[in-house]
């Protein structure tokens, strides 16, 4: 494809105005104003090969030439579906959670068989076919055997899914054998097994609860971290990885965190108030790390999203992200500060 060159043109009746915008969704940080534009101008894409560029221009490549309509917010997305979607799914998580609570590991076991073929094929993009057939079965038994036989269920079917991906691709011959397993290796650790996390959290007779207090945790990191980011975001927290996160979108999604969670584990789950705290500090930390190293896989395999999926969200593990590491963390912390 040709190279492209921003320029200014005056606008057409018959043609939309549409800003650049990044790839990153500044869940935790605040994004740069569009540059200084004449007025009555637009900046659109053209092909500039044999195109004569006058002295002084600058003809400069957009290495992310993605174009988004004017509605999109400063998160590079479609905001009002973004929120639509998010609603959504939060309604299908509650109802579960509160009419069923069992309906809830049916409806994350469909969110991470979903999630693993989103990051089996977005690898595949980058040259590693992971065995898709072993690590599905395996995420079945991961996520059963964590209802019914606790943490040693689970760990169990992790070690098993990791032979099973080990023999599997011996009958792909040797060539990128290690590469291929690598790969279904990390997709079970990375999805299922952090999910099963998850699914230990809702044993319990207060289960329902215990998994509201981490979602609700890692949705206020989100709320929080945006809102904080957008509004004050000056200093960039990784700005290879993710350009927009900022550490002042770092500290409105500890403060959202700890707002959320301290009432929930002290009158729901009859924790100690510091538990809260520490709680909810510790799942801002693990969910931003999870946005981010979920950005650096992205980067590396030179995607935009982990799918489709979800309108203004992407794929289910542009949404997981934040959430699987988080679970095993939430998991942890509620044995110790709200023992069963």
């Amino acid at each position: 494809m040709p190279p492209t060159s921003p320029l200014a043109v005056p606008p057409s009746p018959d043609t939309a105005s549409y800003d650049t915008a990044s790839s990153d969704a500044p869940s935790s940080g605040g994004g740069q104003p569009p540059g200084d534009r004449s007025p009555g101008t637009q900046e659109i894409a053209v092909p500039t090969e044999g195109i004569a560029v006058p002295a002084g221009a600058s003809a400069v490549v957009d290495p992310e030439p993605d174009l988004v309509p004017p509605s999109s917010s400063r998160a590079g997305r479609n905001l009002v579906a973004a929120v639509a979607v998010g609603l959504g799914l939060g309604a299908v998580i509650l109802v579960s959670l509160l009419v069923y609570p069992p309906a809830f590991l049916g409806v994350i076991t469909v969110a991470i068989l979903v999630g693993v073929v989103e990051l089996v094929r977005a690898l595949e993009s980058g040259g590693a076919r992971a065995p898709l057939a072993p690590v599905l079965v395996g995420t079945v038994a991961m996520l059963g055997l964590a209802w019914t036989r606790g943490t040693d269920g689970l760990v169990a079917a992790f070690l098993f899914t990791v032979v099973a991906v080990l023999l599997w691709r011996l009958g792909d011959g040797p060539e990128g054998y290690l590469r291929d397993a690598t790969a279904g290796v990390l997709v079970s650790l990375y999805v299922p097994l952090l999910a099963g996390f998850a699914v230990l959290l809702l044993v319990p007779d207060d289960g329902a609860a215990r998994v509201l207090a981490f979602i609700a945790t890692v949705v206020g990191n989100d709320v929080g971290g945006y809102a904080a980011g957008v509004l004050f975001g000056r200093h960039p927290m990784a700005p290879s990885v993710s350009p927009k996160k900022s550490w002042e979108g770092m500290a409105g999604s500890i403060v959202a965190c700890v707002a959320v969670a301290t009432p929930i584990v002290t009158l729901a789950l009859d924790g100690p108030w510091w538990g809260g705290v520490l709680f909810g500090a510790a799942l801002a930390v693990t969910a931003t790390v999870g946005d981010l190293g979920e950005s650096l896989i992205k980067r590396d395999l030179g995607i935009k999203d982990m799918g489709t999926l979800l309108p203004g969200h992407g794929g289910i593990m542009d949404r997981l992200d934040s959430l699987l590491p988080s679970a095993a963390v939430a998991y942890l912390l509620l044995s110790w500060v709200a023992p069963v």
